[in-house]
């Protein structure tokens, strides 16, 4: 087998390496001292940047401007980004993105999209439900409404295709810790029908009925909980298309993992360039077996971590067959990156001693991002108990 990765997706992590090469992972205030959010936008002139050097349409076709890379790519990008702890919504709008482009209206994919990839329209999605413990899309329901109907009667599945009357669906619900919801154009809210069928809502920040409260992340950074009160939406834009919203989470899982990886490595290049200068009865802590041995732990935990992501990332590109459904290899990365990342902070701390917790080292903020991570869509334990239903569905041999 080829593991070698593309010209092209080589290139894109060559570009990725020098946009995020100017990026300070202590540019903003720490979140252990800031009672609230460390920030109240996101990282304008990075996301400038990244649109500047076409890697906002990275994985968008030449057809919207863009490359028509496909997921792989964006998750090499974004362990790059999490390596400097990048304040952008890169994963969330070009995520939402790419399921326009495969599963939604085409007239609105030629509106939103291009904007999309030359930075004019952020996009974001609401994937954790009221609780981030239950499925998303059971947190909001979509009933069509009719013309001559008013806001509809709870009609039944007949109507799904939302042109009862020939106007569209309405909203009702919560999701809860929207990533960067604020500083978003559109919010990607995925939704249950009469029926009890997931479809994806792509409804605009302002649209009337939809309200947002702050809420703030383990690592600072700013949540909202987006409220939809009766909020309706054109049939274009609701996709309903089949396996639309399992597509999209599964993205959005793997491309996590990509950031778990990513953060992972630099926090262990950190402890190793730490403790080689840290010197104790004359010799660097470094040459010290408990020490090193340690750092080889974490090590095997990175490369577990690189390898259950790129089978992740290959099976949602290619829609490669295999014994079980690509939602397998997606919770057995998720699995490695959650508890992966967790030890390999852990053991980064307890390697720096004291010093891994002063505030102006940037290592407190590299832990309080993972910690963030671990938990996002979903612990180690809620992908085991997935992969277990999938191996009970899908018995192999």
């Amino acid at each position: 087998m080829d593991f070698t990765f593309t010209e092209e997706q080589q290139a894109a992590v060559e570009a990725a390496r020098a946009v995020f090469s100017d990026v300070a992972p202590d540019g903003a205030p720490s979140p252990a001292l800031t009672p609230g959010a460390v920030a109240d936008d996101i990282d304008r002139q990075l996301w400038h940047e990244l649109a500047r050097t076409d890697l906002l349409g990275l994985t968008l076709s030449p057809d919207h401007g863009g490359a028509g890379l496909d997921p792989i790519a964006l998750c090499l990008v974004l362990r790059e980004s999490a390596k400097v702890l990048a304040r952008v919504p890169l994963l969330e709008s070009c995520a939402v993105a790419m399921a326009i482009e495969r599963y939604g209206d085409r007239t609105l994919a030629a509106e939103l999209l291009p904007r999309a990839g030359r930075g004019g329209l952020i996009l974001t999605v609401g994937a954790h439900g009221r609780s981030g413990h239950d499925p998303a899309e059971l947190a909001v329901s979509a009933r069509p409404y009719g013309a001559g109907d008013g806001a509809g009667d709870g009609a039944g599945e007949g109507e799904t295709d939302g042109s009862a009357g020939g106007s569209g669906w309405v909203l009702d619900g919560v999701q809860s810790a929207v990533p960067w919801a604020q500083a978003a154009d559109w919010i990607a809210v995925p939704a249950h029908t009469t029926g009890g069928r997931p479809v994806l809502a792509l409804v605009p920040r302002t649209r009337d009925g939809v309200t947002l409260a702050d809420q703030v992340s383990t690592n600072g950074e700013r949540l909202a909980e987006v409220r939809l009160d009766a909020v309706r939406v054109e049939a274009r834009e609701l996709i309903d298309a089949a396996g639309c919203w399992d597509w999209l989470r599964s993205l959005l899982t793997t491309g996590t993992c990509a950031l778990a990886l990513g953060l992972g490595e630099r926090v262990l290049a950190m402890t190793a360039e730490y403790t080689g200068k840290r010197e104790q009865f004359g010799f660097p802590v470094a040459t010290f077996q408990a020490v090193a041995v340690q750092a080889a732990d974490r090590y095997i935990d990175l490369r577990a971590m690189e390898a259950t992501l790129w089978q992740a990332a290959w099976r949602i590109s290619t829609d490669t067959g295999g014994p079980l459904p690509a939602a397998g290899d997606v919770a057995v990365a998720k699995i490695w990156a959650s508890d992966g990342v967790r030890r390999v902070v852990q053991t980064a701390q307890h390697l720096h001693g004291g010093f891994g917790a002063d505030t102006d080292y940037p290592l407190h903020r590299y832990h309080a991002w993972a910690k963030q991570i671990e938990l996002s869509l979903g612990p180690a334990a809620a992908h085991e108990e997935a992969l277990g239903d999938l191996l009970a569905a899908h018995p192999l041999g």
